[in-house]
């Protein structure tokens, strides 16, 4: 049921921080104990490969001087620096390369803000692994239920979920590693509710990865406010001025609360087999296909015509791109990276390749149409060629979407190509094993220390 605002469901803030308290690591299925696993390999193989983005750079550079105690330690870095910032700092690099995981039924990233906060702790306190595991599943749940309970309301209104949601998960995270009691974990829900950011204007740019690490960062100061007893309103997500109400036209708060520890949305998280919008990859997978089987030559292509659900061309619609990160939100370029190179890795969203002159012609020949009976999983490349010949391809369910997910081979193929634009393949190989035994470690630091580069192991 679609609740106006004003309309109130008594409650729900603190049914779900009691449930949170309460849940058990053995009442969680073990598939999807597994899939946090897959998550957690996922997203530390984006941080790694997104560590030396100049994104990250910039970061340290401007706040570094501002750093508490250098406690902590962001992945995939040799600074060393407070729990805050390496929270930041890990929400930026996992996230900058939009590599990260999404859940198509509200199209959060919900593992950036939940695990950046949880390493940034773990390189600063002693963590076990299954607490740190189940930590992570019940912070990734409390996100993606509330960012379901406002979408799509929310998000058309200009909401960056992944921020405005991620910080409910890293509160809820960092509150369950500190022992939260109901009314602490009441107030780190309101605490983080009234830091709630992210504004979809920032797409294209470093403003985009800026979300997850802000919400990783306030998320566990909210947790750590509310242990010393700082309050917040009882009622965050419910009440007539909370978080639903002021942030969606509708929303619908059972949502949040129905089916607590039987529906897991870990269950419907999806990996990217491509670091850009993820409802560019249909497009993206039927160029590439167009490509492998026809290898139509760059200065031979006359016209692209793209049919893509509508929703692509509100998310993905930018033209006239001279940057890698705007080729990310641009369904022409990634038609056109496709069909002139048959990959979508890290290099096509690079700005040498968004300024390459045969991709550069080919986007500028694409145009797209939005299809109401195609759904975010499908899309029509239709290729045109000197002489009239045409090549078509339909794809109807997306490579890395639920219908046709990665395995956990490939998600650690993924890892290492990002990875080892970081560290040696050897460290590479260690971390992630590391990563897919994480919930079998005695201490999470050991994983934080095992990313680190060279010159800060010796």
């Amino acid at each position: 049921m679609n609740l106006e605002p004003g309309t109130l469901e008594p409650g729900t803030t603190r049914v779900l921080a009691d449930w949170l308290v309460a849940q058990r690591l053995e009442d969680v299925p073990a598939d999807v104990r597994h899939e946090a696993l897959r998550s957690i390999v996922n997203i530390v193989g984006c941080a790694a490969g997104g560590s030396t983005h100049p994104a990250v750079d910039i970061a340290l550079r401007a706040l570094g001087p501002f750093s508490g105690p250098a406690t902590a330690q962001p992945l995939a870095r040799a600074e060393r620096v407070d729990p805050f910032l390496a929270a930041l700092v890990n929400g930026i690099s996992s996230h900058v390369h939009d590599y990260d995981d999404t859940t198509p039924g509200n199209y959060s990233h919900p593992s950036s803000p939940v695990a950046s906060a949880l390493f940034a702790f773990a390189s600063a306190n002693p963590v076990n692994g299954r607490d740190f595991v189940h930590a992570f599943i019940l912070g990734f749940e409390a996100e993606s239920r509330i960012g379901n309970a406002v979408y799509p309301a929310h998000y058309d209104a200009g909401w960056h979920i992944t921020g405005t949601a991620g910080v409910f998960g890293a509160a809820v995270a960092i509150g369950r590693l500190l022992g939260l009691s109901t009314q602490q974990m009441v107030w780190a829900i309101g605490l983080a509710a009234t830091q709630a950011a992210g504004l979809r204007e920032m797409f294209g740019s470093m403003g985009k990865a800026f979300h997850p690490g802000r919400s990783a960062q306030n998320g566990y100061a909210a947790a750590l406010l509310a242990r010393e007893g700082f309050t917040a309103g009882e009622r965050s997500l419910e009440g007539p001025r909370g978080f639903s109400a002021v942030t969606a036209t509708t929303y619908d708060l059972s949502k949040i609360t129905g089916k607590l520890g039987i529906d897991w949305d870990l269950r419907v998280n999806t990996y990217k087999p491509f670091p850009c919008g993820i409802v560019n990859h249909p497009t993206i997978d039927a160029a590439i296909q167009i490509h492998d089987e026809h290898h139509p030559a760059p200065e031979q292509i006359t016209a692209v015509r793209l049919r893509v659900a509508p929703l692509v061309l509100d998310l993905c619609n930018q033209q006239n791109i001279t940057k890698g990160l705007q080729g990310k939100f641009s369904v022409y370029h990634g038609a056109a990276v496709g069909l002139v190179r048959g990959k979508a890795g890290l290099q096509e969203y690079s700005d040498e390749a968004v300024n390459d002159a045969a991709i550069k012609r080919v986007r500028e020949r694409a145009t797209a149409t939005g299809d109401a009976t195609l759904t975010e999983d499908q899309a029509r490349v239709e290729v045109e060629l000197t002489g009239g010949r045409t090549l078509t391809k339909l794809v109807e369910a997306s490579i890395g979407n639920l219908k046709r997910p990665l395995t956990d081979t490939q998600l650690s193929a993924k890892f290492r190509d990002q990875a080892v634009l970081a560290l040696p393949a050897p460290q590479v190989d260690r971390l992630v094993d590391l990563c897919w035994r994480v919930d079998a470690l005695d201490d999470v630091g050991e994983l934080v220390r095992a990313a680190a580069p060279a010159p800060a192991i010796a």
